[in-house]
């Protein structure tokens, strides 16, 4: 049983009267997968549905891939628009249009049926949706673990996000798509019909995602920005229960919102905040900072300023020793150990060298 070709572009009225039937399928919408093709012509009203007689015409269109199936068994495939005429004295044939993988999966599929002209038992044409399959939606139902890494300040810790978004995917292989998914469907099997098998195993897949995308040091805020990193991955990921099994491949990935816990968002903030320290520099301005707040809030005292500012110099007495610390970083004579002529800090009593303008323990000015 072989297909010949019989023209390229719309079906003409001319070609349907050489034709006893032919089979034919509407526009496959966003939603439909796979359906029934619909067996018109002279005799379509009193033969059985479920019969391609020899001469009968199969028309495909654009974003279509019709396949044969005898008693489940695939016999032809094709996958270019046209106009086909099945003749059972030819021997089965391919029409690829250019999907990869079709023509070596159809070889292992194949099985020689030939019937003498005398029609199967069961044939049916179905008719398969190979346009890209737009508008999945996902989101996180629990929190999905992501490494933060901010090399500036060494920070490595796994926090916890949600996502959502849409993505999109295509049937690449249309005969493992029947094969391990369609069956001998009745009808037609839609997106609704998968979507939330799909949907689980694409979520199972964003965690080593982005595992792998969060070891470069792209932070959770920055993943709508390498969605096509994403996709490259998720097909990775799923090639296994999606490209093999199923002949599908996603497209496109899409991020709509991407966001940790307020507690974890806290806690990276604390952390980047505390590494700023580590400049003197910064050091000084994050104490100078506090203590004009400290001023402000010690005159709007509510047990009066005078209170205010005697707990106020108390907080400046301990900044002072914490911004002498921070000082000594900064100055090279502050680290040295007391040499020569020898005297005492007026304010820790510490011992210091004569010259020295700052007290090494203390860090006030002498």
């Amino acid at each position: 049983m072989g297909l010949i070709k019989a023209g390229i572009g719309a079906f003409a009225g001319t070609l349907a009267d050489t034709w006893k039937d032919y089979f034919v399928c509407d526009s496959l919408n966003n939603d439909t997968l796979i359906t029934k093709g619909v067996k018109k012509g002279s005799s379509s009203l009193f033969a059985d549905p479920d019969v391609i007689t020899n001469g009968s015409g199969i028309v495909v269109a654009d974003g279509q891939c019709a396949l044969i199936v005898d008693e489940g068994q695939i016999l032809e495939v094709a996958n270019e628009p046209g106009n086909y005429t099945f003749d059972t004295t030819k021997s089965p044939s391919i029409f690829d249009g250019g999907f990869k993988g079709i023509a070596d999966t159809f070889k292992e599929m194949i099985g020689r049926f030939t019937y003498g002209g005398i029609a199967a038992k069961n044939q049916r044409v179905y008719y398969v949706n190979t346009k890209e399959i737009l508008n999945n939606l996902y989101g996180t139902t629990t929190p999905i673990p992501f490494r933060v890494i901010d090399r500036n300040i060494n920070l490595d810790v796994d926090i916890s996000v949600r996502c959502n978004g849409e993505y999109s995917f295509k049937i690449v292989n249309p005969l493992l798509f029947y094969k391990n998914v369609a069956g001998n469907v009745s009808s037609a099997i839609t997106k609704e019909d998968l979507a939330q098998q799909m949907k689980s195993e694409l979520l199972t897949a964003l965690q080593p995602v982005f595992a792998k995308i969060s070891a470069t040091g792209v932070r959770y805020s920055e993943i709508p920005a390498h969605t096509t990193e994403m996709v490259d991955e998720l097909n990775n990921q799923l090639s296994t229960k999606w490209a093999d099994l199923r002949g599908i491949n996603v497209v496109s990935f899409g991020v709509n919102s991407i966001s940790a816990s307020k507690e974890d968002e806290d806690m990276i903030k604390e952390l980047q905040k505390a590494a700023v320290n580590k400049d003197p520099n910064m050091a000084g301005a994050t104490l100078v900072t506090a203590q004009a707040d400290a001023m402000r809030d010690a005159a709007n005292n509510a047990n009066g300023a005078g209170m205010g500012f005697m707990g106020m110099n108390m907080a400046m007495n301990a900044g002072a020793n914490a911004q002498g610390f921070y000082g000594m970083q900064s100055q090279q004579t502050q680290t040295q150990a007391p040499t020569g002529e020898v005297r005492y800090c007026k304010y820790c009593g510490k011992q210091i060298t004569a010259d020295s303008r700052f007290c090494p323990y203390c860090g006030k000015e002498q």
